[in-house]
């Protein structure tokens, strides 16, 4: 499957060039180098192509009924240098569809005929929808003019389909007068460099891939139903009655929290224009995705910040859940202060977008600008998910990643930033989710390497593979670089495909570049190798001036080295080695130091250092 290529890692300038190196890569990942459509420096290659589209979507949805009644006007730009002569749509409604392969499974009452294509038309040539070859949540249709490099066509869509009721997976109506409708319409798939079209079906576990498109998409709605959604609400002066619209764009410019809908004025009704029904127009540029969320009886408070010092550019950041929810009552703050880390801390880059609301929904759940996150009942819990949510608004919507098949590129940065920005908003906390599982679970039949493909995994290898190992492995190389060293390299990546769709080797490589350094010996054996982290204490030696104490490495992952000592007068000292002192391969480590007091214990270990067989990690003299 796999062959090992050599080849040279240049750094960010022109002909500075690191050590050669290897890293296994799939022939299929090397043969873009070969074609220029990347580079051995991580950065996009001169032939670098993505393809796009304009979509434009007309919604009616009834929340009584659950029906759906939707049209889609799709101009799609063919930018790769192929001739088309097939369009792949995905139907991700059709996750719900009789006889669908499902990784879970959904009660019968929820199963339905999915998406139904009323009619449908390429280049202004009406097609037999009754022909159209629908497999589940793919749909592949023969273009009788094929669509050659740099062409243009135009696709129309008219459909339907009914919002499940149960069985949530990400989409679905939360309960009677509030829904969250993710994945509503027929859309164009990824065609790309490495797979040509994205034939990957969606059966609920293995997330999403989409090109970056723009939007422009109408919902409608009954009158007293707000409508949050992806991208910028344009007609808020004729959708809201004016106390309303005022109160949202005053949240929009204020750094405290607003109040746009509160309880009372929930019982008062008068929140939407009094037509029967109301149209919301949203537009987003350059998103891989459009979603939306609608509630008749939800309250809805807003702030906003500055995220830009350069141009004074804000992001506003929105709650809207049901009264009852206690535990929403804080998200809004909890947000707040995740895009403000996220934009000044970790990591450290401008939040992208306008606007993020967080939806007291059903599921765990991101997309673009928009958050579907369940109640929970601990305050900690709250701000975790939260703050995991939202960091996905980087990987994978601003880097565009392929989640079908690489799910550690995206879950592994959401659970460093949880882990990060969990403890600024909380310091009394420590989040440590999955550590002590992938602990536990390291080197047996269930732990796979990292960079297997998601497609290959489910259950804990896909669980370890795309939340701690991953996160732990770019938490090391932080400790390792240093806060500064390793933004810069974080940039590197973020600059070289934020708006594209990156694949492994091109966050390794950049990575490098970004650190002018090769780190390639902890990329194999963090992320490609099988094996375990254990350190044990092999010995403590009193010397003339202090004391040294053997670290082995019985275990073959490099791990940070954290050491407590305890002093006699039980006072304690903390000695730490980052990962660099594995970087040659050597199985010991000797941390000294001076003290002028008799140590009594000696403890390895921290809180993100997993050790499989941590029995041997205490000393204590006797």
């Amino acid at each position: 499957m796999f062959r090992t290529l050599f080849f040279s890692l240049l750094l960010a300038g022109p002909t500075a060039v690191l050590a050669q190196s290897y890293l296994p890569i799939p022939r299929n990942l090397a043969a873009t180098y070969a074609k220029g459509t990347r580079a051995q420096n991580g950065q996009p290659g001169p032939s670098y192509w993505q393809n796009t589209a304009d979509y434009a979507i007309k919604v009616n949805f009834d929340p009584s009924s659950r029906r759906i009644l939707g049209s889609v006007a799709i101009d799609y730009l063919n930018n790769s240098p192929d001739t088309l002569r097939q369009i792949l749509f995905k139907l991700y409604p059709n996750y719900y569809q009789k006889g669908a392969p499902r990784a879970g499974s959904v009660k019968p009452e929820d199963e339905n005929d999915g998406v139904q294509i009323q009619q449908m038309s390429i280049n202004g040539q009406a097609l037999d929808v009754s022909r159209l070859r629908i497999d589940a949540t793919n749909m592949l249709v023969p273009v009788v003019k094929p669509i050659g490099p740099k062409q243009k066509t135009q696709v129309l869509v008219t459909y339907s389909y009914t919002l499940n009721q149960g069985s949530h997976m990400r989409t679905g109506e939360i309960e009677p007068g509030a829904a969250f409708v993710a994945y509503f319409f027929p859309r164009i798939a990824v065609y790309d460099d490495i797979d040509g079209w994205n034939r990957i079906p969606y059966t609920g576990s293995a997330e999403f891939y989409n090109d970056f498109c723009n939007f422009k998409a109408d919902v409608t709605v009954p009158k007293n139903f707000v409508v949050w959604a992806t991208g910028d609400l344009t007609n808020a002066d004729q959708v809201l009655t004016k106390k309303y619209a005022k109160r949202l764009d005053d949240a929009g410019k204020k750094d405290g929290i607003t109040t746009i809908i509160d309880a009372t004025d929930l019982g008062r009704r008068d929140i939407t224009a009094t037509k029967p029904q109301n149209t919301w127009h949203f537009e987003a540029e350059n998103v891989t995705d459009f979603v939306f969320a609608t509630a008749d009886h939800y309250v809805w408070q807003a702030s906003s910040l500055v995220v830009d010092p350069a141009t004074k550019r804000r992001t506003r950041v929105d709650a809207a859940y049901n009264p009852r929810h206690k535990d929403f009552e804080e998200v809004t703050a909890f947000a707040r202060r995740t895009v403000e880390a996220m934009s000044y801390t970790f990591p450290k880059w401008p939040y992208p977008y306008s606007h993020e609301t967080v939806f007291d929904g059903l599921d765990q759940m991101e997309y673009p600008m928009m958050v579907n996150d369940n109640p929970l009942d601990k305050r900690e819990d709250v701000i975790t998910l939260t703050d995991h949510e939202i960091f996905h608004t980087m990987f994978p919507f601003y880097m565009g990643i392929n989640e079908t098949k690489y799910g550690w590129m995206d879950e592994g940065w959401a659970t460093i930033g949880e882990w990060v920005i969990s403890s600024l908003i909380e310091p009394k906390f420590t989040d440590e989710y999955g550590v002590t599982p992938y602990a536990r679970a390291a080197d047996t039949e269930a732990d796979l390497p990292i960079t297997t493909l998601t497609t290959q995994q489910n259950g804990t290898p896909f669980f370890l593979n795309s939340y701690p190992k991953p996160g732990l492995g770019y938490l090391y190389v932080k400790d390792l670089l240093g806060d500064e060293l390793f933004t810069k390299a974080l940039h590197t990546y973020i600059r070289n495909w934020n708006g594209k769709h990156p694949m492994p080797f091109d966050f390794f490589n950049s990575m490098n570049a970004g650190a002018g350094r090769n780190l390639n010996w902890f990329w194999q054996r963090w992320f490609f190798d099988l094996g375990y982290p254990d350190l044990a204490i092999a010995s403590v030696t009193k010397q003339s001036n202090g004391y040294a104490v053997a670290v082995e490495s019985k275990g073959t992952k490099p791990v940070p080295v954290d050491l407590t000592v305890t002093f006699a007068d039980n006072s304690t000292q903390k000695f730490h080695r980052t990962i660099e002192v594995w970087e040659k391969g050597e199985k010991s480590v000797n941390v000294t130091f001076s003290a002028d007091k008799e140590v009594k214990k000696v403890t390895l270990g921290s809180t993100y250092v997993p050790d499989s067989y941590p029995k041997d990690n205490t000393w204590e003299g006797k």
